[in-house]
């Protein structure tokens, strides 16, 4: 489970800001070096909280290399294999891609990598829009605990999970502060 939009006792924090910081500097550096530098490369972010990350990882990209790497915002809400299943209504964001994903390596940038349905969604949505050259996955958090065959090309931190545990991610930009929580649902 994520922690949005369920009550949410936190438990313990997995990374404060300066941790968070140094995980996406080196995750941008790890980028760089698997592509042979930011020439076709774009990064797309999942609403919310993956298109904060998407944002800072452009502005470490830009600091390293001196280039501006186009960033886009998905939202996968109708893409998602549990859009009637849940009790709760969607929370729904727009999709922002002021690019051609056509022929571009297109970084996925989300926060928390869980059961892999939300990645397989935003694959979905993504192939809506174009034919990217490549796909590749980036997220701040791996919780393990796979559904689907999907696994990141570049990750922040792996923190092994119990199933029922929560996992939350603040960011700067949508709640004031960042910090990745492990917690458990409250009444």
């Amino acid at each position: 489970m994520s922690g949005a939009g369920v009550g949410f006792s936190p438990k313990g924090r997995l990374l404060d800001a300066g941790e968070i910081r140094r995980a996406l500097t080196r995750i941008a550096h790890e980028i760089l070096e698997r592509n042979k530098g930011a020439q076709d490369l774009a990064l797309v972010g999942i609403a919310a909280r993956g298109d904060d990350l998407a944002r800072r990882l452009a502005e470490e990209l830009r600091r390293i290399e001196s280039v501006d790497v186009p960033v886009g915002v998905l939202d996968i809400t109708f893409y998602r294999d549990d859009i009637g299943l849940r009790g709760e209504a969607p929370e729904v964001h727009q999709t922002m891609i002021p690019f051609d994903v056509t022929g571009t390596t297109l970084v996925l940038v989300d926060d928390v990598l869980y059961t892999g349905r939300t990645i397989r969604a935003a694959m979905d949505a993504l192939m809506d829009l174009g034919r990217p050259r490549a796909i590749q996955l980036a997220v701040l958090v791996d919780r393990g605990h796979r559904e689907l065959p999907i696994r990141a090309d570049f990750v922040g931190k792996n923190v092994p999970t119990r199933a029922g545990d929560l996992v939350r991610v603040l960011t700067d930009e949508t709640d004031g502060a960042d910090a990745v929580e492990v917690g458990e649902v409250s009444a």
